[in-house]
């Protein structure tokens, strides 16, 4: 399905370079950020008390996280859950405080703004368990970038499957830089996104690359030069990305926009791995493809040899 069809080439190869800095001192920075600043992560993670709570009427998030700044807990994590009546307390763990006895200080302190609140549970994440999550996340994504390397060098040439994962990783460290650099909660959810993410943008990637081996197969392009055919094949598959990943970024603006605080992180990293995997597929991986000398002899089969006495043309 094609909305436009763009009849020139447009020679995204001719500034490579300057995007491929571009993009190596954005990496170094989301890199330097995570060495010197790391992550700021959330209970899932961390361990910690997750409280829920119960108003009558809509509760007021901003009293609710000045209660808590009160109690020393600056940093809680204070959302809605399910309806604007219920709201999701984390707290990080309290060194002598067991769940029970914080959870009865929470409680006296949100009384004293509405006596009507209820507490309706209180589990306690403890940091053990936060670790095997994190550690299970960085596996999984390992796991997921070596079936992308795998799957890609089966279907296309390893170059292919080299460039595709160097871009894809390249999307997964500028998604963590941001959430290092602005200190932003890193939980469950982003690392969902974070997977998600890998899955999604390495799709654009195999689009091009399919048409370039289309282009490299082609007899009447035999003759084109390795940028010609990248910018060919960018070009020829542009209206695709635009209805996909625009189809799906009104989705995730929605949810950024009326998800409420609970997917709000979500919602926001989806949204920077949608806009650098347009960008990485383009700009990063087509580039490492080119500068890895790329061929048609890699993908294009050998034609046989016409048999003496044998007429028309080998097809």
């Amino acid at each position: 399905m094609e909305w436009f069809r763009i009849q020139r080439d447009i020679p995204f190869m001719r500034y490579a370079l300057v995007f491929n800095v571009i993009s190596l001192v954005t990496f170094l920075i989301a890199v330097g950020s995570l060495a010197v600043r790391g992550l700021n992560l959330g209970v899932d993670f961390t361990g910690g008390t997750v409280m829920e709570v119960a108003y009558r009427e809509a509760a007021d998030l901003s009293r609710i996280r000045e209660a808590m700044a009160r109690l020393g807990f600056g940093d809680a994590s204070v959302q809605n859950f399910g309806t604007s009546r219920d709201v999701l307390v984390r707290l990080p763990v309290k060194q002598g405080v067991t769940s029970a006895k914080l959870s009865e200080i929470v409680l006296q302190e949100l009384k004293k703004s509405d006596p009507a609140v209820e507490m309706r549970r209180v589990e306690f994440v403890g940091p053990q368990v936060g670790r095997e999550l994190l550690e299970n996340g960085a596996l999984a994504l390992l796991f997921v970038s070596l079936g992308i390397v795998g799957y890609l060098a089966l279907r296309f040439e390893w170059k292919f499957g080299l460039a595709t994962i160097v871009a894809n990783l390249h999307d997964v460290v500028i998604i963590v830089g941001f959430f290092s650099v602005f200190q932003w909660e890193f939980s469950l959810p982003v690392l969902a996104a974070v997977l998600a993410i890998l899955g999604y943008s390495v799709n654009e990637s195999v689009v091009v690359f399919d048409r370039v081996r289309e282009i490299f197969r082609n007899r009447r392009t035999r003759n084109w030069p390795v940028p010609q055919v990248l910018d060919h094949a960018i070009t020829a598959t542009m209206s695709r990305p635009i209805i996909t990943h625009g189809s799906t970024q009104l989705m995730v603006l929605s949810l950024l926009i009326f998800g409420g605080e609970t997917l709000y992180y979500f919602a926001l990293a989806l949204t920077i791995g949608i806009l650098f995997g347009i960008y990485s597929s383009v700009l990063v991986a087509s580039p490492i493809v080119m500068y890895l000398g790329v061929s048609r002899e890699d993908l294009a089969r050998p034609e046989p040899e016409k048999k003496a006495g044998e007429g028309g043309a080998v097809v």
